[in-house]
């Protein structure tokens, strides 16, 4: 494994790649995302209609090529039906609930 580059995933056929610039939570986040895409047997192409984007910014946004900030994470859960505290890693989830 190089310093650089590594896969992260919670899924074994699908990974992401890292760079220094994507943090481990991250990646476990957008592997949550995914996994909740694909739970609500949603292609792509139907998340990316949902969000009036492409399919490859969603494919792109899965395989950790392009990062998404906090204001597209919270529309993908919205189009997910989910909350964004549902797919936070649960090192940040755990942290939260403490602090309350």
């Amino acid at each position: 494994m190089t310093s650089s580059i590594f896969a992260y995933t919670l899924n074994p056929h699908i990974s992401c790649s890292m760079s220094g610039a994507h943090d481990p939570l991250y990646i476990e986040f957008i592997a949550r995302l995914r996994n909740a895409r694909k739970r609500r047997n949603l292609s792509q192409q139907q998340l990316g209609e949902k969000l009036g984007k492409d399919q490859t910014f969603i494919s792109k946004v899965e395989t950790c090529e392009r990062r998404i900030d906090v204001i597209e994470a919270a529309k993908w859960c919205a189009a997910l039906g989910l909350h964004l505290e549902d797919v936070l890693p649960s090192e940040i989830s755990k942290k939260t609930q403490k602090e309350e």
